[in-house]
């Protein structure tokens, strides 16, 4: 099977938007690679034994994005930026209720490595993670964004660019903004949390 073209994706989007239901069945097939190779992507930074698997975390963001039925979609990027997000949302949704479980013991790390160029070995808690990722979106939404498609979604900086509809020097300077963002509020926050 051929990749579908841009411009299906995109048609196949907005008829969905528009209440075709038909277009929705078109459309799974051709964008659940995608979101299993960005599943795929996250869940090969896990520790071992991950309690989630690549497939349940694809099969959920399927769920929520069928679930998105207020959204109108304006084309393929538009649904990779949304679906960055909501595999954001899975992580730190699956994370919290490890948290509540375990009371806190077994909180889901990620390792900010390459993808955030911070010293390998250097573990970073999702959920600070998410709760710095989400005040910098109140700071600079673009830059929040950046960091959902790269960090959250694998992808490039060239992919990011085109479907931020930016320069790739504007997503490489966003990208370098937002991790030394992050990285300080996140230690802030784990100082507050010491004392």
């Amino acid at each position: 099977m051929t990749a579908p073209s841009v411009s299906e994706v995109s048609q196949l989007l907005i008829n969905w938007g528009q209440g075709d239901e038909s277009a929705l069945e078109k459309l799974i097939p051709l964008v659940y690679d995608e979101l299993r190779k960005m599943a795929h992507y996250q869940m090969a930074r896990e520790n071992p034994g991950h309690t989630l698997q690549t497939t349940a975390l694809a099969n959920e963001v399927c769920l929520r994005l069928l679930g998105t039925v207020e959204v109108s979609w304006r084309d393929r990027a538009h649904f990779l930026a949304l679906s960055a997000k909501l595999m954001r949302r899975v992580l730190v949704d699956h994370a919290r209720g490890r948290g509540r479980v375990k009371r806190g013991g077994a909180m889901i790390k990620m390792s900010l490595d390459d993808s955030l160029a911070v010293p390998v070995g250097q573990d970073t808690d999702i959920i600070a993670l998410n709760d710095a990722l989400s005040t910098l979106a109140t700071v600079d939404a673009r830059k929040a964004k950046t960091v959902e498609l790269r960090f959250f979604g694998g992808y490039s900086v060239e992919e990011t660019a085109k479907i931020l509809n930016v320069s790739v020097r504007t997503v490489m300077n966003d990208w370098k903004f937002a991790k030394v963002w992050l990285l300080r509020s996140m230690q802030k926050d784990f100082h507050a949390d010491e004392s």
